[in-house]
């Protein structure tokens, strides 16, 4: 009996019920579409999620710690131009990415100095940055993309290990550094407490400004490497890319069962919430559904996902 109400009440728990949302999902669309349980679409759906699924490994540290990053999507447009422009001057391509990675961790430290130093709410120091960035993209690109690169950058998007396409390589290598950081180091266990109780952590003589800073690091360096694979798959850099990519790092962030409120969540819960919107996205696609309705039928999804947030957070107060 007691191994009946355990399983019970792990089904209720929401992150296996993100788990088996996105079995539920798969299920009801391959039987909606021949050609959603392919093997070649299965491998589209990874390679199209993992730029989104990339940006949301950061997304998760700073929605874990209690803040919001606004700026995600134009960070990956203004690491993609500088990224591009390293390699027009010639610099190999290791060191390319590394310049695309560092920039986009660079506006994470301001987003961070601007929070921390600067009292800034999150909302507001990331949104500035969100313009900030995306000015700068155009400034460097000359509101052009820039195009033309060589095979060896290009393996980032067109190689594969054992059958994987490169992107869900490095979105699988994020996702298991990240998950690595959050729950097995001292780092990961503050980011927990800052968004658990702020105060409380700064009492306890933990240094909460610099790991708050440093969360946002993280983010805007995910933001970097999503704009590598961005880059390469695209073969081109545009400074309009990653129009609306935060409302998605957000999104699979928070349906993948972490809380908005801070001090919980997971990095296995992101990548199930990614898939969650890459499945939804690819299904909905081969249905034939247009994409006026895709963004109705997301945002509902969104709703969704925030008010079993809110439903979950009211149960445990009542408690």
């Amino acid at each position: 009996m007691g191994r009946v109400t355990g399983a019970l009440a792990r089904l209720t728990d929401r992150r296996f019920g993100t788990l088996a949302g996105l079995i539920a999902l798969g299920l009801t669309l391959s039987l909606l579409s021949p050609h959603f349980l392919t093997t070649s679409n299965l491998l589209n759906v990874f390679e199209q999620t993992a730029i989104n699924a990339i940006i949301a490994v950061g997304m998760t540290f700073v929605i874990v710690s209690g803040g919001i990053d606004l700026s995600v999507g134009s960070l990956v447009a203004l690491s993609g131009i500088v990224l591009a422009l390293a390699l027009q001057a010639g610099w190999p391509a290791p060191v390319a990415v590394a310049a695309g990675i560092a920039t986009g961790a660079a506006c994470g430290l301001v987003n961070g100095t601007l929070i921390t130093l600067g009292r800034l709410p999150p909302f507001i120091a990331t949104l500035g940055m969100m313009s900030v960035a995306r000015g700068l993209a155009l400034v460097l690109a000359e509101g052009r993309p820039i195009s033309g690169f060589d095979g060896g950058f290009r393996a980032l998007a067109t190689g594969s290990v054992a059958g994987l396409p490169m992107p869900a390589v490095v979105m699988i290598i994020a996702f298991i550094v990240g998950h690595v950081v959050l729950t097995r180091t001292r780092f990961g266990r503050y980011v927990f407490a800052i968004g658990g109780n702020e105060e409380a952590t700064r009492l306890s003589g933990v240094s909460v400004g610099f790991h708050k800073s440093l969360v946002y690091v993280v983010s805007g360096a995910a933001s970097g490497l999503a704009a590598a694979v961005l880059t390469a798959r695209l073969n081109s850099a545009q400074p309009i890319a990653g129009l609306m990519y935060e409302l998605d790092a957000i999104a699979a962030t928070v349906i993948g069962g972490t809380s908005l409120m801070g001090g919980e969540g997971s990095l296995g819960g992101t990548l199930v919430g990614a898939l969650i919107m890459g499945v939804l996205r690819n299904g909905l696609n081969l249905l034939g559904v247009s994409s006026f309705v895709q963004q109705i039928v997301i945002g509902a999804v969104i709703i969704g996902a925030v008010l079993a947030d809110t439903a979950t957070r009211g149960r445990l107060r009542r408690r």
